[in-house]
């Protein structure tokens, strides 16, 4: 059937198709390369920061127990030079006398000189936050000298306790308790520095050689 002009009626093609179907496209992906400044703070910088910081507290108490350590050992080494170099009393009854003892106090002299060098370097680093030397020869000098003194420490009782002993089986009196003293006032030293030299090595073992 025409139109009254003669031309047939137009009808859209595939009259009756169905739609064509949707494809369903995926999200847009984060640009990580174009994050905000808040964004990358909150996700991984947060956590750096916390690292840091908890690093800084251990290092802070590690130095604080090393010094409290070494000024401990500093007050046992004098105790037992003062104590062992004043047993004298006349006679028998004097440490110069037996070899056992003038080891004890030449031990205790060099606990004391020893003790105090590394206590006052200790007390300038935490006051003015300058270290005299490179952290990690500080470290290795540290382990060292803490190994030798308190091995030589624990040598000087060692040697003077079964000559006390002796001593006191016969009779006990002054300068015996004194010599006993100082013994201990040695023990003592070598404990805190047995203890500061595990500090020593943590400190050393925690050095990047990189």
């Amino acid at each position: 059937m025409t139109g009254q002009n003669g031309t047939s009626p137009k009808h859209p093609e595939h009259a009756g198709s169905p739609p064509p179907p949707v494809v369903p496209t995926a999200p847009p992906a984060a640009d990580v390369e174009n994050q905000t400044p808040g964004h990358a703070q909150t996700t991984g910088t947060g956590f750096g920061v916390a690292g840091i910081l908890r690093r800084w507290k251990r290092e802070d108490l590690v130095r604080r127990g090393s010094l409290a350590l070494r000024g401990l050992s500093l007050v046992f080494s004098l105790l037992a030079f003062i104590i062992m170099a004043s047993n004298k009393h006349g006679d028998w009854k004097d440490f110069d006398n037996y070899e056992e003892y003038r080891y004890v106090l030449a031990i205790a002299i060099l606990s004391t000189l020893y003790t105090g060098v590394q206590a006052a370097r200790h007390v300038h680093q935490l006051s003015t936050g300058r270290e005299l030397f490179q952290r990690r020869t500080s470290a290795l000098a540290d382990f060292i000298g803490d190994q030798i003194m308190a091995y030589l420490l624990i040598s000087s009782a060692s040697s003077a306790i079964p000559l006390t002993n002796r001593m006191r089986e016969s009779q006990d009196n002054i300068f015996t308790d004194s010599s006993a003293s100082a013994i201990s006032m040695a023990f003592l030293a070598f404990v805190t520095l047995a203890l500061s030299a595990l500090i020593s090595g943590y400190k050393l073992s925690s050095q990047s050689y990189i």
